[in-house]
């Protein structure tokens, strides 16, 4: 089944990050995949380097070689006049632009998310644009797919749905195929960097990447046995509850109970020894508890889609801090996610089931996100469970063949019979710049 064209990921994650126990709306369309889907149907296209930047096509753009080479503005090209979709007001930027080389996709894709790496220092942004390439050699429109920075004081963060040709179209933070008789077999992507008009400040981008996918139709998933004996264990991550931030701040996605994903990402920032300033923090009201939850949620927020939920804009929250690498990804077993935890890395990961398809869960979601920390010497999974009454309470032991396929499936059934589609085992990876080990975790999943 396939959901209206320009239909948005919002009215899901709303529900599902609140926890709700009745899963009646739909998530992200899929389209039906080819009859035969390769061995591994997920691959990873990045640039980091001097030289993957270099391939590009630099229009003001210039490659800064540094210990984490980065794209920077030179000398802008031209200035854009930009209306604020929240405010209203309009406002004057100068920019300069890289457009990628066309990358032939290692998967011939029905979906791509980006994510990117960047600091935004105040008084700039940046765009970021893909345009993929039909098997019959037509391209998609260049797609928007987020005006991004880390603040909120200069732009309004925000992606942009309804954008699609009859063939393909954007879900938030996911150019996804909408025509099942077709795929994308390369993609293009665009950088538009933007400062106040005479400063010699510019966004600094030193990573981008594209999680591109062809999933298996599947509603259930044949079990697999631990593939890391080893792996039982557990990771010393921090706890924090959404539910306890209930009704605050509603203009960031109507309050915290529905703040699953940027409570993930800050239990996973702070497990890494990252956490904001007390001058990020000044403006949450002293009463709150964990305020670094409320300024995740503010830093997340996606003003188009109306959430915190963003996939793409989580990832580049993580980067924004100190030496951190932030990626969003699909993995295809549990054995992949074991390696990740064996390897010392939490995975947030997005799950969908019925109240009665997750033993000890309490409720039933279309969509949710939580922090996969370790196994139980059986290998149960233990997850930070971010809807849950407390921080005390956040710390669940599922049963690993219900949680597998509630989490790997890509079409499953609501309470009321009705097919709707799967979490297709989406995930958060952020892990430290230069930490080899866990970056070599990281390239055998062809992340680099």
């Amino acid at each position: 089944m396939t959901a209206p064209e320009g239909t948005s990921r919002r009215t899901v994650l709303t529900a599902a990050c609140a926890a709700v126990t009745a899963t009646t709306a739909a998530a992200d369309p899929r389209p039906a995949p080819r009859a035969a889907a390769p061995a591994r149907p997920v691959a990873h296209h990045g640039w980091t380097s001097c030289a993957d930047w270099a391939r590009g096509t630099a229009r003001g753009t210039r490659v800064v070689d540094a210990a984490h080479p980065h794209l920077a503005i030179d000398a802008p090209t031209g200035v854009t006049e930009r209306t604020d979709p929240r405010t209203g007001r309009s406002t004057t930027w100068e920019h300069a632009v890289w457009t990628g080389p066309e990358q032939v996709l290692a998967v011939a894709a029905s979906e791509v998310i980006p994510s990117w790496n960047a600091h935004t220092p105040p008084g700039t942004w940046l765009r970021v644009e893909l345009r993929g390439t039909y098997a019959d050699g037509s391209p998609t429109p260049w797609y928007l797919m987020g005006d991004w920075a880390a603040g909120d004081r200069d732009v309004t963060r925000t992606s942009k749905d309804g954008q699609g040709d009859g063939r393909s179209a954007v879900r938030t933070d996911t150019l996804a195929v909408t025509d099942p008789g077709t795929r994308l077999v390369a993609c293009r992507a665009r950088l538009t960097l933007y400062r106040t008009p005479g400063s010699r400040r510019s966004p600094l981008v030193r990573r981008l990447g594209l999680t591109v996918s062809d999933l298996p139709d599947r509603s259930t998933v044949a079990p697999a046995p631990p593939a890391h004996p080893g792996v039982h264990r557990e990771l010393r991550v921090p706890r924090y509850a959404q539910t306890v931030h209930a009704g605050r701040y509603p203009e960031y996605d109507n309050g915290g109970e529905a703040w699953c994903s940027p409570a993930s990402s800050q239990m996973v920032l702070e497990y890494w020894g990252r956490r904001p300033t007390a001058r990020d923090l000044a403006w949450v009201d002293p009463a709150y508890d964990d305020p670094q939850v409320c300024h995740a949620a503010r830093a997340t927020y996606d003003h188009a889609y109306g959430g915190c939920g963003n996939w793409s804009f989580n990832a580049a929250y993580a980067a924004s801090y100190r030496q951190m690498t932030a990626v969003v990804t699909r993995l295809t077993s549990l054995g992949e996610l074991e390696g990740l935890i064996a390897a010392g890395i939490p995975v947030i990961t997005s799950l969908s089931f019925r109240a009665e398809e997750l033993t000890g869960a309490g409720y039933g979601t279309p969509g949710h996100l939580m922090v996969v920390v370790g196994f139980t010497a059986g290998g149960e999974v233990i997850a930070h469970d971010p809807s849950s009454p407390s921080n005390a309470e956040v710390r669940r032991v599922y049963r690993r063949r219900e949680w597998e396929n509630a989490w790997l499936r890509t079409r499953r059934y609501g309470s009321t019979g009705k097919e709707l589609d799967g979490a297709g085992g989406a995930a958060y990876l952020f892990v430290p710049a230069g930490d080899g080990q866990r970056r070599r975790a990281l390239a055998a999943l062809g992340i680099r």
